[in-house]
């Protein structure tokens, strides 16, 4: 899968809360989420639904991707959600609790409805699948591959935590098995993989030491809840010095071995074969998109 942009983090946004929301782009996360669901209580979701959209609408949050998470749409909020919030244009729709592909294409039917109710070309709303149950972990593969909107799949880890019928632990070796299943259906598919928020904010060790763990099953980013979380992700998810200088001493070592017209590459006595190659190049793309948002800022 080809780079096509960084979502290292995604803050979430409570959708009621209008401090946040106008602030929210000065924390230097790759993608904001307003969220509709589960931090707005029942009492203030029309009024949440209705502070996100004016947000949209009127407020210059500049080149950041912009995510809103939609109540369910076997509740009573999430196709008033869709109407207005497709109408106010962000860049992806996130829906909550996808279990099956059925979900994806039940939302995406009332997505391109809207599209061509308000005049906006249709396809240009993408959307993001989160799994959040045992079923929906199953259902990786198929959801992942259920529309050509989807940019990404997402782990929801306290609802399917509760549909284990356990509980978190510190290490999380109960999310391993979904983790894997969502990153593996998310590469299979062609999507990025996002991984669900770590909830202790005042355990940065914690954190790090499971945004490490999470780059290594091959996600490409983290939702959070603070600004704090956003540096030492950034950090674990940008390519070192160290780790750049290997890559472009291996697409020179391919550089050289071409002109040579040898089919062999070799750097300093190991053999490289296309799987290091195809690391290298990316490992590359994310050291300059990396530095590329960082000048924007």
């Amino acid at each position: 899968m080809a780079l096509s942009k960084l979502r290292r983090s995604m803050l979430f946004v409570p959708g009621n809360n209008p401090g946040m929301i106008k602030d929210a782009h000065i924390y230097g996360s790759d993608s904001i989420m307003f969220d509709l669901e589960d931090s707005v209580s029942i009492n203030e979701k029309d009024a949440a639904r209705f502070l996100v959209y004016n947000a949209l609408t009127q407020l210059n949050f500049g080149k950041k991707e912009i995510v809103v998470r939609i109540n369910d749409l076997n509740s009573k909020y999430g196709i008033d959600d869709l109407e207005a919030i497709v109408r106010a244009q962000p860049d992806v729709i996130r829906l909550p609790k996808t279990e099956t592909a059925q979900d994806v294409i039940d939302c995406e039917r009332e997505i391109e409805r809207i599209e061509k109710e308000a005049g906006i070309p249709v396809g240009t709303t993408k959307m993001m699948a989160a799994i959040e149950s045992a079923r929906g972990v199953l259902e990786a593969y198929n959801i992942a591959v259920s529309s050509k909107r989807l940019v990404a799949i997402a782990l929801g880890a306290e609802d399917y935590v509760s549909s284990l019928k356990t509980s978190r632990t510190a290490d999380g070796v109960e999310l391993m098995f979904a983790r894997s299943m969502i990153v593996n259906a998310a590469r299979a598919a062609g999507l990025m993989a996002i991984d669900t928020v770590y909830s202790d904010i005042n355990n940065e060790e914690g954190f790090r030491k499971e945004a490490t763990l999470i780059k290594s099953l091959g996600f490409d980013g983290k939702s959070v809840i603070n600004p704090r979380q956003i540096p030492p992700l950034h950090e674990i998810f940008t390519p070192t010095e160290k780790e750049l200088e290997k890559a472009f001493a291996i697409i020179e070592a391919i550089k050289e071995a071409e002109s040579r017209g040898s089919g062999v590459i070799a750097l300093n006595g190991k053999m490289i074969d296309k799987p290091v190659v195809e690391r290298a190049k990316l490992m590359i793309e994310r050291y300059e998109a990396a530095h590329a948002v960082y000048e924007e800022v």
